[in-house]
């Protein structure tokens, strides 16, 4: 019997090794999955790779990753807001690297890993320095149909954390609203995908049409309901 509900976020995340990309939903603060963010804190890997829309907000979340020595860089597309500040000390002081990715090829590069392909040629970032590889080496470029673009590669994770609304003990997953954002292109690009949920539904209570994210994809569930009241 497929079961992929896990008792605790600990159990859901497992063994992280040191240095492994790890992908985390959310868009500024909606849909973060705070509670496994902090599971990976407790777990302990460093010099990790995350991938995110953004570099963390005030104290919480993603900044306090960041906060615990655990990041050594992120790839990201709003590195800076107001309330950035831990990033920001980070990287002035050079204790974590960054990877500026515009918002549209960050995505498409994350759905290209999930989808198999091996690259995409996008016009975005063209002629300037997003243009270049974070080693300082230009990217490949190519003229199509008069216009310039810029060859990509795919960002793949070995773990993904994702929010999402409800799911099921096989796995499927729906979101509420704005909190999707970067889930379902995440939960398909990682080789280990956990999501923590509001509620759990028994099988066939998701309606077939409303699930976002097959179960193929994750690994792991866990009820926040529960691990709150653990």
């Amino acid at each position: 019997m497929i079961n992929k509900i896990a008792p605790n976020v600990a159990d859901a995340i497992g063994t992280v090794a040191d240095g492994s990309t790890v992908l985390i939903g959310g868009f500024g603060t909606a849909g973060i999955p705070s509670e496994l963010i902090e599971g990976l804190i407790a777990q302990g890997a460093r010099g990790l790779t995350i991938v995110n829309n953004n570099a963390g907000n005030g104290d919480a979340g993603l900044a306090r990753l960041l906060k615990a020595g655990c990041v050594e860089k992120i790839i990201c597309s709003f590195p800076r807001q107001s309330d950035s500040w831990v990033f920001d000390d980070l990287y002035r002081r050079k204790q974590i690297a960054l990877e500026l990715v515009p918002q549209g090829n960050l995505a498409e590069r994350i759905r290209a890993a999930g989808a198999g392909i091996g690259g995409f040629f996008t016009p975005t970032g063209y002629g300037t320095a997003l243009a270049k590889l974070p080693s300082g080496e230009p990217k490949e470029t190519r003229l199509i149909n008069g216009r310039w673009y810029v060859y990509e590669t795919p960002i793949a994770g070995d773990l993904a954390l994702v929010h999402a609304e409800c799911g099921d003990r096989w796995g499927n997953l729906t979101y509420r609203m704005a909190a999707r954002n970067f889930g379902p292109v995440m939960a398909t690009a990682a080789k280990h995908t956990v999501a923590s949920v509001r509620t759990i539904k028994n099988l066939g209570e998701i309606d077939p049409e409303h699930i976002v994210t097959p179960g193929i994809y994750v690994a792991k569930v866990v009820c926040r309901a529960s691990e709150a009241e653990r």
